[in-house]
């Protein structure tokens, strides 16, 4: 980062001061904090996720209809008409077998009754074609859930039943005095089977991708706080190795890799890999990110810069990095357009000249596709009072306003990213997903998070932390797990992540960067990784690569990873 976001780390600082201790003695009086994975164990397993090929629901009442098109799906009996729900997957090719399976459903806009069943029945089907007159029979019960008046989230245990590639199929049923409403594979809160695969010692968890298939959260049966949730409600989802642990360097290639860019910017296979060096600094971005690259062992595919208010951009010399002859770089550009004013006032068009001469400055200068990060980490601007211009649902006006302005000027080459802040209050509060700008206004969806190299502190843990961190699984299941179900499709990237140095004990930085290649197999999604490289953050931490020679050794193991062998040119 750079001098023209001083205003960011001014709060961030702050809230660290307030927070660090609090989260001390919260862990002193309770334990640990619950996270996305165990302490550091490096799990060989891989999770697999299917949405269904199939799926509809029918009615005695109505016995020819045909609901595969519906966005939800209804079962149990009232007034006379008994409906029954059906849901078929396809399993593809495993990496491995099957530890655990389980299939989840998320409840529509009513209560659920006492009791849900999950029933086997034949693949013989398609949802075209089903209807009362010709459904498959019911089979045995697989699991039932009883549900609470507040319970979103239903999850059936169905690992006696699915133990590897196949189609397998299930019909719903209910009891109760109200009917059964779950979301359709037509919406996006779909149905959801999710297998644990264990991967054999000969592959890895850094082995080959299964194509078509990606990781999600396996939600758990807890209530939700709303008992009508809204599209942008989260349901729930469901030690420390030795440097030694660490799997050996790759050699880096002798040639790119042949992973092209979509046209969002998404390598077709493999990692984009980049950093924002130099952070705190006095020495220029590019000379920063060039000492990185070359300290490393290899170059940044993505190079990070931050702008705020009327400063226009690319720079000349950001240009200059993209450009490099020998070292292409795609530019990630974060812009605070609301700087000096509010989101509510940019979102009602007050700024639009703002926005109007950088789509000018834009069109007249650089016009390669880049990545363009709108105001990150909102969460820490937010101002949840009615009225204030700074809410949630401000700033995903003001993201949105933003985007359909420069493409209404003609702007074609930036990738959106909206990039939230990886702390659990934030995730945890109510206005949290009020935040997203939608699906058509957003490319990437990203995440800042750091970890602490101190074994006691806040924030200590492997790499799957900065991933699916959480403190209330019941309220958010991670930020991967968040942005992989309920936004599937949209790539994932870590837009900030780092690791602070422990001065006490500099080995420990070192381990937990030993985690980040075991960990990166359980999310396939993960398709960028930008590393925030200062000397000195705004808790006087180093996040330096560099901060102690065993924390390069173990840096460099990572750059050398064949997984970031991404061309970007």
């Amino acid at each position: 980062m750079t001098v023209t976001h001083e205003d960011r780390w001014r709060k961030r600082r702050l809230a660290l001061r307030i927070l660090v201790p609090l989260a001390a003695a919260a862990t002193a009086a309770m334990g640990s904090i619950s996270v996305g994975g165990s302490a550091y164990a490096a799990s060989p397993t891989r999770v697999m996720n299917y949405a269904p090929t199939d799926d509809a629901y029918t009615s005695s009442r109505r016995p020819h209809a045909h609901t595969g098109n519906q966005s939800r799906l209804v079962s149990g009996s009232q007034g006379g008409n008994h409906l029954v729900s059906y849901l078929k997957f396809r399993v593809s090719a495993l990496p491995g077998t099957v530890r655990s399976a389980t299939v989840t459903l998320v409840r529509d806009h009513y209560r659920l009754p006492s009791t849900v069943r999950l029933s086997l029945v034949s693949g013989n089907w398609s949802e075209g074609g089903l209807s009362g007159s010709r459904a498959p029979r019911l089979g045995r019960v697989v699991a039932t859930v009883h549900p609470t008046r507040n319970t979103t989230v239903v999850t059936f245990n169905v690992g006696s039943v699915v133990h590897g590639p196949g189609v397998y199929a299930f019909a719903i049923t209910s009891s109760g005095r109200s009917l059964a409403r779950f979301r359709s594979a037509e919406n996006r809160y779909r149905p959801n089977l999710r297998l644990t695969v264990d991967i054999p010692p000969t592959t890895g968890v850094s082995g080959p991708q299964v194509p078509g298939n990606s990781p999600g959260p396996s939600p758990s049966d807890s209530p939700s706080p709303s008992d009508s949730p809204s599209p942008s409600d989260s349901p729930s989802p469901s030690d420390s190795p030795s440097p030694s642990d660490s799997p050996s360097p790759t050699p880096s290639p002798t040639g790119p890799s042949t992973c092209g860019l979509s046209d969002t910017l998404v390598p077709a296979c493999d990692v984009l890999w980049g950093t924002a060096a130099g952070a705190f600094t006095s020495t220029p971005t590019d000379q920063a990110v060039r000492t990185w690259e070359q300290t490393s062992g290899r170059p940044a595919s993505i190079f990070h810069t931050y702008h705020r208010g009327d400063e226009l951009f690319p720079t000349n010399a950001e240009i200059a990095m993209a450009r490099d002859a020998t070292s292409p770089r795609l530019l990630m550009l974060n812009w605070k357009v609301a700087y000096g004013t509010s989101w509510a006032k940019v979102a009602a068009g007050q700024e639009d000249a703002r926005i109007d001469r950088e789509a000018a400055y834009l069109k007249s200068h650089f016009t390669e596709k880049f990545f363009m990060v709108i105001h990150h980490e909102p969460e820490n601007d937010v101002n949840p009072t009615a009225g204030s211009g700074m809410t949630a649902t401000d700033y995903a006006a003001m993201f949105r306003h933003t985007v359909l302005r420069l493409r209404a000027d003609g702007v074609t080459n930036a990738v959106f990213v909206v990039a939230y802040m990886s702390y659990e209050t934030w995730f945890n509060s109510s206005w949290w997903t009020a935040l997203y700008p939608g699906d058509d206004v957003v490319d990437w969806i990203g995440v800042d998070a750091y970890l602490n190299g101190n074994p006691t502190g806040f924030h200590h843990g492997p790499f799957g932390d900065l991933m699916d961190r959480t403190s209330a699984p019941g309220t958010f299941p991670g930020i991967y797990s968040w942005a992989t179900t309920y936004h599937a499709g949209k790539p994932f990237m870590l837009a900030e992540w780092a690791i602070y140095e422990y001065a006490a004990d500099v080995s420990q930085k070192a381990k937990v960067f030993t985690t980040v290649l075991p960990d990166m197999g359980r999310y396939p999604e993960l398709k960028a990784m930008v590393y925030f490289d200062s000397p000195h953050t705004q808790n006087n931490t180093d996040t330096r690569m560099d901060s102690s020679a065993q924390s390069l050794t173990e840096f460099k193991k990572i750059a050398a990873d064949p997984r970031f062998d991404v061309a970007v040119k």
